[in-house]
């Protein structure tokens, strides 16, 4: 079988199962966040933090329950590294310094998973059980919580009430996503990942040296890590480690956990709006742009541009022989155009125009189909945008699911849109102006800008993937760093709670023979032109300052 006839194979497996998963989990995270029953186990935690689950909040309440939330989840994770030395099960590690400490408490905590460190030499098993993997899975159940508060700030009129942080909260991590991390986990323990507790082992001699390898409960963080768009590795090498990522038919099995929540959120969100098609139609928005992305990606690396590459049948560097080409690409595309950042292969390796790709991913916004409830949140922001566009062009007042699109509704959504490229492009210039920070490229010239540019655009973006060439473990590259994730994630936040606020709060608008039919076919294409369009002139100067000069030049 030819490798290009694989990687097609590969991906057509995937949107079967994508498919099949659809409809029963969309259904049924539509139940979880629309019951007013409460679970026992809910009901403990409930009492034990101190919450009242059924006390109904506006989106002032809303955001500082949120914000409350995480920054005590900062302080604990930065406390537990910092304290590592004197913990039970450190492994022999020390405590954590206090840049890197800080970079990556505000990584896990905003979903990023942005790792300046060798996770197999520097974290034990406290800290990785008790502090990593405990955000994996509470700060998705966060970016889920605040795109089902924005849902009801559509669904619900003359009322500013958004539902209840903390019972969104724990109702996202109790019933959905530690039930299939479960199954996850068992998934992965069958095909070969490891799951223990086990010490530092020497497994042979090299060179005079000798070859250590430490276990871990991996598979249950392989699991969450990946369902929970998170992409903080165990190992170093990430999903690329055998340990992690066994065979090919587990690298599927981990893209298809990366995907299968933000695209059935599509059908939640269709659901509790009462209309099934307005969720179809974002739905086929992120589905082409997914595909879109994933075809290009595997053009470019199969693309036989130069001897080595007709020997090896394409872009082999930096990339498993497991996995191949199409197993690669269709990786590195779906992580990068959700909050993931787990890799599979190395993205500084990718042709020039491939390491574009996925660059040009993460600055959509990160919405097709994005992270765990960050994406949807994320694509309803963008279909406010295309709709005010529209409205623009008629010359009527935008609307969109019955509610008036308004001058306070679009500033919130372009204050949305505007901060993440003003992060990466802002810091991205002031590392390249300073004398010090350009010394931790690898690379000189266009390849050397794009390993800023994408730590800058991973860390805003909260993504957290590496272009694997910068040595970004220094006190500028951890702060910097630092600051872009946390604003990254909390700053858009709170402009989508204030739209859902504002949203709920008015009566809804019947259609008329002028409305916009947003469930269409040609809504989808202008939402598809409208993500494009922004993000090109957004993005563009500095794209072809580094992925383009450099793709351009090979």
């Amino acid at each position: 079988m030819s490798p290009v006839l694989a990687g097609v194979l590969q991906l057509l497996a995937l949107i079967a199962a994508l498919a099949l998963a659809y409809r029963p989990l969309g259904d049924y995270m539509a139940r979880v966040y629309s019951s007013d029953k409460h679970l026992r186990v809910e009901k403990w935690i409930y009492k034990g933090i101190g919450a009242n689950p059924n006390t109904e909040m506006r989106w002032m309440a809303y955001l500082r329950g949120v914000l409350a939330f995480s920054a005590v989840s900062v302080l604990f994770l930065y406390l537990l590294q910092r304290l590592q030395g004197s913990l039970p099960g450190s492994l022999g590690f020390t405590s954590i310094d206090p840049d890197q400490a800080f970079n990556t408490a505000a990584s896990f905590v905003s979903n990023t998973n942005w790792q300046s460190y060798y996770g197999e030499q520097a974290m034990g098993h406290v800290v990785q059980t008790a502090g990593l993997a405990v955000q994996n899975f509470v700060s998705a159940a966060v970016g889920i919580a605040v795109a089902v508060a924005l849902v009801r700030g559509f669904a619900r009129s003359r009322t500013g009430e958004l539902g209840n942080f903390w019972s969104d909260l724990v109702r996202g991590t109790v019933r959905i996503l530690i039930p299939i991390a479960v199954v996850g986990a068992l998934v992965l323990v069958a095909c070969g990942a490891i799951q223990n507790f086990a010490g530092i082992h020497e497994v042979g001699q090299f060179m005079g040296g000798s070859q250590q390898w430490n276990g871990g409960a991996v598979a249950s963080q392989e699991a969450i890590k990946e369902l929970g768009t998170n992409g903080g590795g165990y190992f170093n090498a990430n999903s690329a480690h055998p340990f992690e990522n066994p065979n090919g038919f587990t690298n599927l099995f981990e893209i298809f956990l990366i995907l299968v929540i933000p695209f059935a959120l599509t059908r939640t969100f269709g659901r509790m709006v009462g209309s099934l098609k307005q969720g179809y139609a974002i739905l086929a928005t992120m589905a082409t742009i997914w595909v879109g992305f994933v075809a290009l990606m595997m053009w470019t690396e199969f693309h036989h541009g130069a001897p080595a590459f007709d020997i090896a049948g394409g872009a082999m560097e930096g990339k498993e022989t497991r996995f191949g080409i199409g197993g690669s690409s269709i990786f590195a595309v779906s992580t990068t155009l959700t909050s993931t950042g787990a890799v599979d292969s190395f993205h500084s390796s990718f042709t020039g125009f491939g390491g574009g790709i996925t660059m040009l991913g993460m600055q959509l916004g990160e919405i097709a189909p994005g992270g765990t409830g960050s994406g949807l949140y994320g694509m309803l922001i963008m279909a406010i945008i295309a709709v005010f566009i529209a409205g623009l062009m008629v010359g009527r007042t935008p609307e969109y699911l019955g509610k008036k699109i308004g001058t306070r509704e679009i500033k919130f959504a372009a204050c949305y849109i505007l901060i993440t490229p003003a992060l990466v492009l802002v810091f991205t210039a002031i590392s390249m102006a300073l004398p010090t920070p350009p010394h931790s490229m690898l690379n000189p010239g266009a390849h050397g800008f794009s390993e800023i540019l994408y730590a800058y655009t991973s860390g805003a973006n909260n993504n957290g993937s590496a272009f694997a060439g910068l040595s970004a473990d220094t006190q500028w590259f951890n702060t910097t760093i630092g600051l872009a994730m946390l604003l990254g994630r909390f700053l858009p936040m709170v402009f989508v709670l204030a739209l859902a606020g504002s949203l709920a709060e008015q009566r809804p608008v019947p259609a008329t023979a002028g409305t916009l039919r947003t469930e269409k076919p040609l809504f989808t294409g202008l939402l598809v032109g409208t993500i494009l369009i922004i993000t090109g002139l957004t993005y563009f100067p500095a794209l072809a300052l580094g992925p383009l000069a450099e793709g351009l030049a090979s």
